[in-house]
């Protein structure tokens, strides 16, 4: 009887062993999927879009991959699970380079749309390089303000900076040729004629100067 006792407790044993042994599978195969998963939602969406919202994607990526990785660690046979992880994660860094480039893209764009802001003033709004928007009665206050701005900025500028300061001055000046044939003053005229003059000198050498900036912190 006391055999039988002994027999059938070991055998109950083995039972919850089993059942808490297959219950740990399931648990951690349910955590390596939820993160496979996780990863492939994120994965199909557009970079563009969920550019935005990045920080929480990174949030939970890591959560769901944690707790992946810890639900296999009390398992076993792990090498399957252990391999969709790590599937998983070149699949998720692979697409991170997709959103920090979109990311980088867009800051890019928006501290160009910020320079060229500040250097051509309130009127300018966006668009084209036509600038439509300026006429006889505000060029010379967008020179002005282009000037000026360049001057109190030189020394923060970069070479590709200057590039584009390049591209707006010569954009305003073929704005400028159209609108000396609607009216412009000639007093206006003399003032911008002046503003060119103190803009040409202070663009070469600072344009000068960026240029040997960079090609010393390349050589570093």
């Amino acid at each position: 009887m006391k055999t039988l006792k002994l027999t059938l407790a070991t055998v109950a044993m083995a039972v919850i062993f089993t059942s808490c042994k297959d219950d740990k599978n399931d648990i951690a195969q349910k955590k390596v999927e939820r993160f496979s998963t996780y990863v492939d939602s994120v994965s199909n969406v557009a970079a563009n879009d969920i550019a935005m919202n990045w920080e929480r994607v990174e949030s939970d990526y890591q959560k769901n991959k944690t707790e992946a990785n810890e639900a296999i660690i009390s398992i076993e046979e792990k090498a399957e699970l252990q391999a969709s992880i790590d599937a998983s994660t070149e699949q998720y860094i692979a697409f991170k380079v997709e959103v920090n480039t979109e990311i980088a893209q867009k800051e890019a764009a928006n501290s160009k749309l910020m320079m060229q802001q500040s250097l051509l003033g309130n009127g300018f709004t966006g668009g084209d390089m036509k600038f439509t928007w300026i006429n006889k009665d505000n060029i010379l206050s967008v020179y002005d303000n282009f000037v000026t701005t360049v001057e109190i900025n030189k020394d923060t500028y970069s070479r590709e900076d200057w590039d584009e300061i390049k591209l707006l001055y010569e954009a305003i000046d073929t704005r400028k040729n159209t609108v000396e044939n609607e009216g412009l003053t000639s007093e206006d005229n003399r003032k911008i004629a002046g503003l060119k003059l103190k803009f040409a000198p202070m663009y070469t050498f600072n344009r000068m100067g960026a240029k040997s900036d960079e090609n010393a912190a390349a050589k570093q």
